[in-house]
This record gives C-alpha cells, sequence and structure tokens, in this order.
C-alpha cells in the first residue's frame, strides 16, 4: 500500500464531509488525514484526504466520488508536483536550564515559539510530514506535554488551478 494525496473540490453545503468520509469508510479505508476548508470562492470547499491504499481500490473510489453530486472536482496530487504541508503545535517541557536548547531547535527547524510559561513553551512548526516527525524527534527528550496537528493540505504547483477548471466546466 501508499499514500495518496487527494483534493476534492465539493459544493460547501452541509453534510458533505459526513458523505465523503462514509464512502471511504464503506470501502474500508482508513484516512489518514483530512483538511477541509473554504477556497477562494466561497460556495466551494477543498478537501484534501491523505489515504493508504493501492492503486485499484484508490482508482473506484475515485471514480464514485465523482459521482457524488456535490463533488465538483478530484484530483491525486503526486509529491512531485504538489506543495504539501502540515501545522503542528507542540507544548514542551523547558525549564530555565534547558530552555536555551529547546530555542536552538525551534530556530533549526524554523519553527516558532507561540508561547511562554514558566516550566513550558508552545511550539508552531509547519512542514512536511518528515520534518515535523524530525523535530519531534529532537523535542522527545525534553518531555512534549502536548501534541496538536492538523490534517495535511496540499496544492498542485505552478500557475494552473483545479478550482477555476472545476467552476468553468459545472
Amino acid at each position: 500500500m501508499s499514500k495518496h494525496t487527494l483534493s476534492v473540490l465539493v459544493e460547501n453545503k452541509p453534510g458533505v464531509l459526513a458523505r465523503i468520509a462514509a464512502l471511504f469508510s464503506r470501502r474500508g479505508f482508513n484516512i489518514d488525514s483530512l483538511a477541509v476548508g473554504e477556497t477562494e470562492h466561497p460556495e466551494v470547499s477543498r478537501m484534501t484526504v491523505v489515504v493508504d491504499v493501492e492503486d485499484l481500490p484508490l482508482e473506484q473510489v475515485t471514480k464514485q466520488l465523482n459521482k457524488l453530486v456535490e463533488v465538483l472536482k478530484v484530483v491525486e496530487l503526486e509529491a512531485s508536483s504538489a506543495v504539501q504541508r502540515q501545522v503542528m503545535l507542540i507544548k514542551v517541557r523547558a525549564d530555565a536550564a534547558t530552555r536555551s536548547q529547546v530555542l536552538e531547535f525551534v530556530q533549526m527547524f524554523r519553527a516558532k515559539i507561540v508561547d511562554v510559561a514558566t516550566d513550558s513553551l508552545t511550539i508552531e512548526a509547519t512542514g512536511t510530514t518528515d520534518k515535523l516527525a524530525a523535530l519531534l524527534e529532537v523535542l522527545e527528550p525534553f518531555g512534549v506535554r502536548e501534541l496538536v496537528q492538523s490534517g495535511m493540505v496540499a496544492i498542485g504547483r505552478g500557475p494552473r488551478s483545479i478550482t477555476d477548471r472545476a467552476l468553468r466546466s459545472a
């Protein structure tokens, strides 16, 4: 099995997310990551769905997605032709003795401190899954108190827009 990133443009209406998640669930696919938000057109939302599945079943799901009335466009984004990012907030133990070391790692990974307490720092990091995993690995010895991460968001490289193409064909 391999990870696939789907960019799904849908009508911005209640219940669409539930129908699409149910479609994956019925096929027995686990969604690794899911991020949904409005696009530059308020009536359209973009869902970025990352699934770990073989090519043939994915093709079948893609065809079923395209049959849903609210789905405007489905595109698989290849890693080499897309920009993919995730956001992570990490609360780390950082007392006076370890704070400077934590700050060095934060700078090294181009992350930023978004909250400071006497015995902890909250770090905001953006990047690929690999980058965020590496950051977590170096912060682990300090003690990760809390962690939250967004789903993967992705967009194709270059000037072309799937939103514009989808709205023209709708």
